[in-house]
């Protein structure tokens, strides 16, 4: 029974966070600036940045019922969710065209909405 309501409590925390819709998400995720944006390994190392691949997964999620979401994709909202709110306190003063909203952005989240 614990299990089933901490899913519940990171499926609301998540949808929540969240306030942009998969083809927002999937169209933002096309744009050079998200690509430019976000930590791609300590070396650089890797091709995409660990947000834009968040944000592909965001949309799978997005797109499944609730009872097709497995244990991975309740760790990953719950990882989104840790995300958007850590990363949310640290608000600059330029937002519009900030690489801080471009992040959140890759993240499913738009801080201008």
């Amino acid at each position: 029974m614990t299990a089933k309501l901490d899913r519940e409590k990171v499926r609301r925390e998540f949808t929540e966070v969240v306030n942009m819709t998969a083809p927002e998400i999937e169209k933002w995720l096309q744009t050079p600036e998200s690509k430019k944006v976000g930590f791609k390994g300590a070396d650089r190392g890797r091709t995409e940045s660990v947000g834009h691949a968040s944000g592909r997964r965001i949309v799978k999620i997005l797109g499944k019922q609730r009872d097709e979401l497995t244990d991975d994709d309740y760790a990953h909202m719950r990882k989104v969710v840790g995300y958007v709110r850590r990363h949310s306190a640290q608000r600059p003063e330029n937002v519009y065209t900030s690489r801080w909203r471009y992040s959140l952005m890759n993240w499913g989240h738009d801080p201008t909405k």
